[in-house]
């Protein structure tokens, strides 16, 4: 709470720039997806900070120069809540960054942000993804920065593979998903643990079903017996 009051108090930097969250629905629900299912991955680490949609500021006492990645992963400082994104107070930038493009933003995104992330920030790993298919051709690319400039990053089985992730991300129709390699398995997001949390409650609720009617059935053929038997003694004793 400390922390919080804090950041609160001492950071007047803006925590809106006034556009909208996302392009489309699609935008929205995929980039919320995104950084629910990293921040799952990530859960356990108290070290790595997961976000999107966030302002973040990259130099000191300018107000005016921000960026708001859709999805960022910064390994190093601490996982908590914050208004925004101050790199000179956190001591550095987002190692890994996910835009989600379309037409409209696509001069942002291939050209201002890419040398932005590249020359400013010097992200680590870049990477775009076009749920809409408006104009990229693979929908999904990456990047990563080698030697002061970025290089494309070659698919693996058709993956692109992010090492600040251990993770490989690939292209699904509308859906960028995330796979681990380690495990051999896609990383689920928080509507299919939900789904499957459900699944597994009607499993339940049905094996509890076919037991309830087992036991009724057993109850009710032990009362038949009884009642033979109870008979037949009376039948004897005449």
């Amino acid at each position: 709470m400390a922390t919080v009051l804090r950041d609160l108090i001492l950071n007047d930097y803006p925590t809106s720039d006034g556009r909208p969250m996302a392009e489309t629905d699609w935008h929205r629900v995929l980039m919320t997806a995104l950084i629910q299912t990293l921040d799952s991955w990530y859960a356990r680490d108290p070290m790595t900070y997961v976000s999107g949609n966030l302002l973040l500021f990259y130099v000191p006492g300018d107000k005016r120069r921000h960026v708001s990645p859709d999805v960022l992963v910064v390994k190093g400082v601490p996982k908590r809540r914050r208004p925004n994104y101050l790199m000179w107070q956190e001591g550095k930038g987002p190692d890994m960054v996910i835009e989600l493009t379309s037409s409209s933003t696509r001069a942002e995104d291939t050209k201002k942000k890419f040398l932005l992330y590249q020359d400013t920030m010097r992200v680590p790993e870049y990477f775009l993804f076009d749920p809409l298919g408006d104009y990229l051709d693979p929908a999904l690319r990456g990047y990563r920065r080698q030697r002061g400039k970025y290089t494309a990053i070659c698919e693996v089985e058709g993956r692109l593979p992010s090492k600040v992730l251990d993770l490989h991300l690939e292209a699904a129709g509308e859906d960028l998903r995330l796979f681990n390699p380690a495990s051999g398995q896609w990383l689920t997001t928080l509507d299919e643990r939900a789904a499957e949390a459900e699944e597994g409650r009607s499993l339940a609720e049905a094996e509890r079903d076919q037991e309830r009617a087992a036991r009724q059935q057993a109850e009710a053929e032990l009362a038949r017996v009884r009642g033979e038997l109870a008979r037949r003694q009376r039948g004897n004793s005449k």
